[in-house]
């Protein structure tokens, strides 16, 4: 498959294609690993001088096949699939910073990220500043130091749902000369391309809609190859790997030295890799994906429309609905569509909100997005329920609150069992 195929054809066939008398499926390869015919072969692969599988930790035939089809959806140069989206920030992180770096990223991230970089990473020295991704350039600019190493945040904001500006910041990357990384796991590779809009690495959650059944927890990081990692800012690319025999990473695999660097270094240390189990799911999982975002997108917008006028309702928020979410929605995505997650805010206090989710029948409480079936949560006493105050209004959240991850259900289902569950909530 190639990159004039559409979306729909890439889903299906892209990633990996049989020979004569092969499975037509990608099969699953459950195996640690590979057979060699001599030492040297092995030397030789062991010191980045040949490619083969080795050892399932750094490559599977099974894993290859769906980081394959996830690049040719988002148009990179290669893609490495990690154990969860939170290894994958990580790895996207630590590819490029090492102690007394700096990162700076949007407030309006998933609770686990921003925990990563606001709490974890300060403990191995790599501090970050976070800007309101609203806020004017000049503002934002004035974050970025002489040890910046990237720029950060989600395509769309989870749970704010905000949409990036990706003409205003794709621009501050380019003028601190800092890879802009773009997390895409709300908007998947079928409502936006973020390497088109100068993102320069892409994270997913691949347990989200990749999966898109709520069965695996893996994730993946792209690389777009158009990042100069040879500009000076990034040593351990331009100078020799003292545990790969100095190998230099810039010269010796020149289109997509971050991702030859991120799989041969950190997937080898740190072993945050995929099963194949669940790249075999996964691949499954992106066969449909341009089938049910439509379909996640429409229902969430005629439940968001349903509950702006429902009087246990103070808000709604959805990208397809505010303004600015409709210019930007038009502007960077390739369908006028705008994700399944929509959020509102419940009349009441917290026992409102518990009594409105104990109610539901046909949408569940549960920690997760992405899913074919519909599900709630409350962000402020679950996934963000480490921030403070200051930082959960800096996310866009507030205690009213309620998080929806619309599914592929009949929609006049959804808002018949949100129309009673809102009438208990009283």
């Amino acid at each position: 498959m190639t990159a004039h195929h559409g979306n729909g054809t890439l889903c299906v066939q892209a990633g990996y294609t049989p020979k004569i008398g092969e499975p037509r499926i990608l099969p699953i390869i459950q195996s640690t690993t590979f057979k060699f015919d001599d030492i040297e072969q092995v030397n030789r692969v062991m010191t980045l001088q040949e490619f083969g599988f080795k050892y399932t930790r750094t490559g599977n035939p099974t894993v290859a096949g769906f980081e394959s089809k996830l690049n040719a959806l988002e148009g990179g140069v290669g893609a490495i699939a990690t154990a969860s989206g939170q290894a994958a920030n990580l790895l996207a992180i630590t590819n490029i910073c090492r102690q007394g770096d700096h990162i700076v990223s949007a407030s309006t991230l998933y609770g686990g990220t921003f925990s990563l970089f606001h709490t974890t990473l300060p403990k191995f020295g790599i501090e970050t500043s976070f800007f309101d991704p609203e806020a004017p350039t000049a503002e934002i600019a004035k974050l970025f130091r002489p040890n910046t190493k990237a720029l950060f945040g989600e395509t769309i904001g989870n749970p704010g749902l905000n949409i990036l500006d990706f003409a205003k910041l794709a621009a501050l990357a380019r003028r601190f000369d800092v890879p802009f990384i773009v997390d895409n796991t709300l908007a998947s590779p079928v409502l936006c391309t973020p390497f088109k809009l100068g993102a320069n690495v892409i994270t997913h959650s691949a347990s989200k809609y990749i999966d898109g059944h709520a069965t695996s927890i893996g994730g993946a990081v792209i690389d777009g190859g158009n990042f100069n990692w040879a500009d000076g800012k990034f040593p351990e690319f331009t100078e020799p790997d003292v545990s790969y025999n100095g190998v230099v990473y810039v010269k010796k695999f020149p289109q997509a030295p971050y991702l030859y660097k991120a799989r041969a270094q950190f997937l080898r240390d740190f072993g945050g890799c995929l099963s194949p189990l669940n790249a075999f799911l996964f691949n499954l999982g992106l066969e449909t994906l341009h089938l049910r975002m439509p379909r996640h997108s429409e229902n969430a917008l005629a439940l968001a429309k349903f509950l702006k006028k429902h009087p246990r309702v103070n808000w709604v928020n959805y990208p397809g609905l505010n303004p600015v979410g409709k210019r930007r929605i038009a502007k960077y995505f390739s369908q006028p569509l705008g994700s399944g997650i929509l959020t509102f805010g419940l009349k009441g206090d917290r026992k409102a909100i518990g009594r409105f989710a104990k109610n539901l029948k046909v949408a569940a409480l549960v920690v997760h997005v992405g899913d074919a079936r519909t599900s709630v949560l409350h962000p402020a006493s679950s996934t963000h329920a480490q921030l403070n105050e200051e930082q959960l209004r800096a996310a866009g959240i507030t205690p009213d609150l309620i998080r929806v991850s619309v599914g592929i259900e009949d929609v006049q289902d959804l808002t018949a069992d949100f129309a009673q569950a809102l009438a208990a909530s009283k």
